[in-house]
């Protein structure tokens, strides 16, 4: 059962608005430990059933891109297929329930990055503190002297990606059975959006610094 304290996470709070209702979709609808098959189409049919079915299935495929992007979930290859894993699962009562889904290999893209997260988190609380006992007055001349420091956000991989119609049907697609020049838009779509995630998982891989003690591990995994 969702309650208050899922929705005021940060990683139900990180994900973009229009993005949240797939989101609640995929706490309801993915089982207990939070995973299900990495079908857009099974997850339209779950979460917007009375949508058009290509079209629902085309607006998934964006938001479960955006929700990786926030962090809200990670895919993972296990028996030939690819899964959905939710880094907040919803508290369930687990006894009695057969978990069907694959569990994910033991290192995930998102793990090991949440307790480097709050490993320096917790470093820089105790700084804080140290700071503010040594002398209350360095720290606000600290502060005043400090300058913000303004990140530019991480532009979607959806933005970025080839359009989701053929140009006769563009931007809301044909409103019914989608033509050829659509469908075969559609696959080139899936194909750029799912080589860019594979590209990301990547990225964050060699970027937590464990490049060097990787032996011939098959990426695909990742």
């Amino acid at each position: 059962m969702i309650d208050a304290s899922d929705l005021a996470s940060p990683e139900y709070e990180r994900v973009p608005d229009e993005a949240k209702p797939t989101a609640f979709g995929l706490w309801l609808h993915l089982d207990p430990l939070g995973r299900g098959p990495m079908d857009p189409e099974w997850i339209a049919e779950r979460v917007y059933p009375r949508r058009d079915r290509t079209a629902a299935a085309d607006m998934v495929l964006d938001h479960l891109v955006m929700l990786i992007d926030a962090g809200f979930l990670a895919t993972y290859e296990a028996g030939g297929f690819e899964w959905l894993q939710l880094s907040r699962p919803l508290k369930v009562d687990k006894r009695g329930v057969t978990i069907t889904t694959p569990d994910p290999p033991g290192q995930f893209p998102w793990t090991s990055m949440a307790g480097g997260r709050e490993g320096a988190r917790e470093r820089a609380r105790a700084e804080v503190r140290a700071e503010r006992e040594a002398s209350a007055a360095g720290w606000d001349a600290v502060q005043r002297d400090r300058r913000r420091e303004v990140r530019r956000p991480d532009k979607p991989l959806a933005l970025s990606a080839p359009p989701a119609f053929c140009h006769e049907h563009m931007p809301a697609g044909s409103g019914g059975t989608p033509c050829g020049p659509c469908r075969d838009t559609r696959i080139v779509r899936e194909d750029w959006l799912r080589s860019a995630i594979y590209e990301q998982k990547l990225t964050t891989f060699y970027e937590q610094g464990e490049a060097d003690d990787w032996h011939g591990a098959d990426l695909g995994t990742f």
